[in-house]
């Protein structure tokens, strides 16, 4: 590696120094001391360099900048803050990252028609703490929501705790500005309105993991806040007894705004690292329930929660008594991933998706795959739309872990798939599960998918090698998980 005078020593080649004229000398990074910290994103099981990663400042710029990577025969990736969890914006070696981060202003705030207009690094939750004095917030709130950006949610269609009552991203979209691989400039929605006679291309951008253009403006919903809000913490010492929970309290009619559930392991982490609350370290599983709505009617929500509780052999169930309690149990859950470093030198985190009466199998399925590959899986996810977040723990410096822990996980996902459900509910497709996709798409199903991308994407420039099976591999995944029996 390069450093102090000798840095200046390796000078930019011809494409970097073009790439300085279009958008300045100090918004590109080239030297591979300074691109190591682009070789992944929050997947870290596969990484590469790319050539080099170009800061933006507006659209123009970034048309400017894929119009000559085109013309150069150069594949390029959007990224924002680096922290998807299946490789998105991980380059596969030779690739410029098209930085979003600098792009990351309010443009315009309309509370009369609840709609603000944002560049796509803009982050999540300060969308909220901008307009909350207004009595407004932005609904969708991923567990990175303190450092990821409005424009990578838009990519990989992100969701969160809440999305059980408001959905995910695309629920909130009303209009995008994106720049096409041809370097092209499109508006779709308009003037908020997305529901246009046509295709619906803002849903088919998002969620297209940056592989059909890349967003550069966002139109979103933002929501009045509920006038009332209520949050209840449920112990139970048997998870088939907190899954039946789950079940009866949407048979209920009860829509929460959040339904969460964490198992043993995963308490066990929480509790050892930041926000500890004090759960119990021998319950088998707790569920965070959230309703909010109308001030009239959530005391009577609550009464009907506490009921199935009960009802369900539950240990312990209480209600926040204020928001500093309320704020501390969301905190303790929303670091959950993070806080599995505190239990493990590294974890792997699944995302896939089930029909909620298939909990406790599923979660059976799970514990089996865990003895099988001999490693600990913890399991925190968002009960109430059956989006679970199986979490691998292993020692990647323990040879033929990091192996494992890749295994155990397309088990999960096949487990998810074999019961009606989905390899992936918010975290993508990216690298990690690309080969996985055969397990919820036929041959023809694939190939569909892969004509809409060549319409916007025909040399597969823009993020190359992301979201489809490459060709080979799909047929090996398969025949290894026939065999065993998965």
């Amino acid at each position: 590696m390069l450093f102090g005078k000798d840095r200046k020593a390796t000078k930019p080649d011809a494409i970097i120094q073009q790439l300085m004229r279009i958008v300045g000398q100090k918004e590109v990074l080239y030297l591979q001391e300074d691109l190591i910290s682009y070789e992944c994103d929050g997947y870290t099981m596969s990484k590469g360099m790319p050539k080099a990663v170009v800061f933006v400042n507006n659209t123009k710029q970034v048309s400017n900048v894929v119009k000559y990577l085109n013309k150069q025969g150069i594949p390029y990736i959007a990224r924002g803050a680096g922290t998807g969890l299946s490789g998105g914006a991980t380059p596969l070696g030779g690739e410029v990252l098209i930085s979003l981060v600098r792009m990351k202003k309010m443009l315009h705030l309309d509370l009369e028609n609840r709609k603000a207009v944002v560049e796509p690094g803009y982050i999540n939750l300060k969308l909220t703490q901008s307009i909350s004095d207004k009595g407004y917030y932005y609904a969708p709130d991923p567990s990175s929501q303190y450092a990821c950006t409005i424009g990578g949610n838009v990519a990989e269609n992100s969701g969160g705790a809440h999305c059980l009552k408001y959905g995910v991203t695309t629920n909130h979209i009303l209009g995008l500005e994106v720049v096409l691989p041809t370097g092209e400039i499109i508006e779709l929605g308009e003037d908020g309105v997305p529901d246009r006679p046509g295709y619906d291309l803002l849903g088919l951008l998002t969620g297209s993991e940056g592989t059909l253009g890349i967003v550069t403006k966002i139109t979103v919903k933002v929501l009045k806040n509920p006038e009332a809000k209520k949050t209840v913490l449920a112990y139970f010492d048997d998870i088939a007894d907190a899954s039946q929970a789950v079940s009866e309290i949407i048979a209920a009619g009860i829509i929460p705004a959040a339904l969460e559930m964490m198992d043993q392991i995963a308490i066990e982490g929480v509790e050892s690292a930041a926000y500890p609350v004090g759960h119990p370290r021998d319950i088998a599983a707790f569920l965070l329930i959230e309703v909010d709505g109308v001030a009239a009617g959530i005391e009577d929500q609550i009464d009907e929660i506490l009921t199935v509780c009960k009802d369900n052999q539950v240990r312990e169930v209480k209600v926040a008594r204020d928001e500093a309690e309320r704020g501390l149990w969301w905190a303790n859950r929303k670091m959950g991933f993070g806080a599995m470093g505190a239990i493990s030198p590294d974890y792997l985190v699944q995302d896939g998706v089930i029909p909620r009466t298939r909990l406790p199998e599923v979660l059976t399925k799970i514990a089996e795959i865990s003895k099988k590959y001999d490693l600990r899986i913890a399991n925190i996810f968002h009960a109430g739309d059956g989006n679970l977040h199986p979490l691998i723990l292993f020692d990647a410096r323990i040879p033929g872990q990091s192996e494992r822990a890749s295994s155990a996980g397309s088990a999960c996902l096949k487990v998810c798939a074999d019961v009606g459900g989905s390899i992936t509910g918010e975290h993508g497709v990216g690298i990690e599960k690309s080969d996985e996709m055969r397990f919820i798409f036929h041959d023809d199903e694939i190939e569909a998918q892969t004509k809409i991308r060549a319409v916007f994407n025909p040399d597969d420039r823009l993020n190359p090698g992301k979201l489809f099976p490459q060709p080979g591999r799909c047929v090996e995944v398969k025949q290894e998980m026939s065999k065993e029996g998965l």
